[in-house]
């Protein structure tokens, strides 16, 4: 069944609080309620539905047909409308204009090279309406480097466990997470095996800065504590407020 893969397993195991802290992160930046609104990357779609739920009109947008197919449960369980568009960042073409796109948890940190993140800017500063926002968030240099390496998650219950080791890989500010559920089977004393390798990548502050310049951002505002402090050397995640 498609809810016994591992997008539901990472659905349940992400903190809930996060997705109000990301609530009050967008709420603050964009408070015109009437915005369209693109979730790009939107996962299980919990952040969309609480978007929706704030009066906010989203769609959410994903690689994922198992993460889409979780968004719609949620959606139907909250009582609240998300259309849902699957496709791939890197090509936004069939897309309308929005007033903003938010991108969290990270997901940048998932393409492959500086390359396809400026090409995923470009994306979004094109779907974009005239002052249009971007709003994400990355994990930092320090958290790649100095957070990262070596770092173990255990988690077990009477039917799963989860077993999660990040390393540290040889480009720079990059780590590869080595993701292991064992999911029990029904009644009997077997268990099924769920692997998944995720490469994460980041880059230097400025590195940003010049990518989003490079296809017309022009204010460009960065801030760490989803947006609740100034960024350091031990900032673990940057936040991005872009306006076209």
């Amino acid at each position: 069944m498609i809810y016994q893969t591992f997008a539901k397993l990472y659905d349940d195991l992400m903190d809930p609080a996060m997705y109000d802290q990301w609530l009050d992160f967008v709420s603050k930046r964009q408070p015109e309620k009437k915005a369209d609104w693109l979730d790009l990357a939107c996962g299980s779609g919990r952040l969309a539905v609480k978007l929706i739920q704030s009066g906010y009109q989203v769609s959410g947008f994903d690689l994922s047909e198992e993460m889409l197919a979780l968004a719609d449960e949620h959606a139907q369980e909250a009582g609240v409308t998300l259309p849902l568009i699957q496709g791939n960042m890197l090509d936004l073409s069939e897309l309308d204009q929005y007033d903003v796109i938010s991108c969290f948890a990270d997901s940048f940190c998932y393409l492959p090279n500086d390359r396809d993140l400026k090409e995923c800017f470009a994306q979004v500063f094109h779907h974009l309406k005239p002052n249009g926002k971007l709003l994400f968030d990355v994990i930092s240099p320090y958290q790649t480097d100095e957070i990262y390496p070596g770092y173990m998650y255990n988690y077990v219950d009477d039917q799963q466990a989860f077993l999660w080791t990040t390393y540290q890989t040889e480009e720079p500010h990059s780590v590869e997470h080595d993701l292991t559920f064992f999911i029990k089977n029904g009644t009997k004393n077997t268990y099924s095996k769920i692997n998944e390798l995720h490469h994460e990548r980041t880059y230097d502050l400025n590195t940003y800065l010049t990518l989003l310049e490079a296809v017309g951002f022009k204010n460009t505002h960065v801030s760490s504590n989803f947006g609740n402090g100034s960024i350091d050397d031990k900032s673990t995640r940057w936040f991005f407020e872009c306006t076209k």
